[in-house]
């Protein structure tokens, strides 16, 4: 499979982070996202367990990728490298169900010793859980998919607006 292109350190995203060994050019592939198979009942079952452990350890727990319609992958099983990287609201990869599998692949190019990041995806309905601390331009303080941050803004200002009359 060749050498890693990555190698683990701390991180100013999220306590660990994977970096770039070497410069990585737009397009390659990084890294596969991998770990047990699961069946959605199961996959539901874990993600409220650890979300909810999580709240109270400050903790990312969840680490369950949709592989397709009946089944996910459980990354904190097994050895999973791909697991620490974090999300970025302006990341330089993305994740891509390729053929049954999920792999990490550049969206850009990448310098050697930058941290490799992408966008997790959330939906805004509980972006309250998930505060972002990418530090981007694009980030708006909560990790929630690129295409539905307008409406998060727009309700945080209005609420802003109501606790200011009040």
């Amino acid at each position: 499979m060749g050498d890693k292109l990555y190698k683990k350190k701390n991180s100013a995203i999220h306590n660990q982070g994977l970096f770039a060994k070497c410069f990585i050019p737009k397009n390659s592939r990084v890294i596969e996202y991998v770990g047990e198979k699961i069946p959605k009942k199961e996959s539901s079952k874990r993600a409220l367990e650890w979300e909810e452990s999580a709240q109270k350890s400050g903790e990312g727990l969840v680490y369950i990728f949709e592989l397709n319609e009946e089944w996910d992958i459980d990354g904190r099983i097994g050895e999973n490298p791909a697991r620490y990287i974090n999300h970025s609201c302006g990341g330089n990869c993305e994740a891509i169900n390729d053929d049954g599998e999920i792999w990490i692949y550049s969206i850009k190019d990448i310098e050697e010793g930058e941290e490799l990041s992408y966008d997790y995806g959330y939906d805004m309905e509980h972006f309250l859980d998930h505060p972002c601390l990418c530090g981007t331009k694009k980030c708006i303080g909560y990790i929630v998919r690129e295409d539905q941050r307008m409406k998060v803004k727009k309700l945080l200002r209005n609420s802003k607006k109501k606790v200011t009359k009040e």
